[in-house]
């Protein structure tokens, strides 16, 4: 699945980038079931506001109830004071998550195949185990800037094991919000994970575990991508994605994996519920 330069890339540099991993048509299924799902989403009873910068903006219950479900949150500057949306829902959603791949049967067919097991085992899941999907819109003009942060923040094993599958449902650019990376930032002294949401009684909340500064400007690296490509992040590889003042969307699917042979902390947000325990990339 990988060749020796692209394997290479990926434990030097923390990423890689696959294009054309998807197909036309794939991804025109992906996108128009999107839609849909958005269409069908009533904001007062499965919405909730989202905001990239700040997350104790997303109500700890909404966030939690996503967990095993599909729930919509929209963008923090689409809701006025009084949870109105400002602008239409088609162009007032941030994301739809976090159980597509389980609940959903486009999206479980999108995140399975024999192909996508080859290429997490090539990365080192040796037993993959996806914990969570999502669709990211980065809606034209108000799509929130993602701050610098590391995937395996959200889901840490001990040895670190989260892999990040990111799927350019459309172009991504350098003005509608295409990712940046810190390359090689995964490994050495910069290689550390330096906070965890966790969830005590309840209560969500992200606790600092260690103060190496995150990347500046001179240290960042663009991905722009065509529809089709699929990235791959190591979990301790920083990253982020500016804000989308473009009349472009940049709708991307994202899949997140570790090994079974990890253990998985009882303290992250997301944990296995009966009936609901995370499965492989087959």
């Amino acid at each position: 699945m990988l060749n020796t330069q692209q394997l290479a890339h990926w434990h030097e540099q923390g990423f890689v980038a696959l294009p054309g991993f998807k197909s036309a048509d794939e991804l025109r299924a992906a996108v128009t079931r999107a839609h849909e799902l958005v269409e069908a989403l009533d904001p007062g009873s499965q919405g909730s506001r989202f905001s990239t910068r700040d997350r104790s903006v997303v109500a700890d219950a909404a966030l939690l109830a996503s967990a095993h479900a599909v729930h919509g949150f929209f963008e923090e500057e689409a809701v006025d004071d009084q949870g109105q949306l400002r602008v239409p829902k088609s162009r007032s959603i941030n994301k739809i998550g976090h159980a597509l791949h389980r609940l959903d049967p486009v999206y479980r067919d999108f995140s399975h195949g024999p192909e996508l097991a080859s290429l997490a085992a090539a990365l080192g899941l040796q037993e993959p185990l996806v914990h969570q999907s999502q669709v990211i819109f980065k809606q034209p003009h108000i799509g929130g800037e993602v701050g610098w942060h590391q995937d395996a923040t959200f889901f840490v094993t001990t040895p670190q094991t989260v892999t990040t599958f990111w799927f350019a449902l459309e172009d991504a650019t350098l003005d509608n919000g295409c990712l940046w990376v810190e390359p090689g930032g995964h490994r050495g002294a910069r290689g550390v994970l330096r906070e965890q949401y966790v969830c005590e009684d309840g209560q969500l909340h992200m606790r600092a575990l260690d103060n190496t500064p995150w990347p500046d400007a001179r240290q960042a690296l663009a991905l722009p991508v065509p529809a089709g490509t699929l990235l791959c992040l190591h979990g301790l590889l920083p990253h982020f994605s500016a804000a989308n003042r473009s009349p472009h969307s940049r709708l991307a699917y994202t899949l997140h994996a570790t090994d079974a042979r990890a253990t998985y902390s009882p303290l992250n947000w997301l944990q296995p519920s009966p009936g609901m325990a995370p499965r492989g990339l087959e």
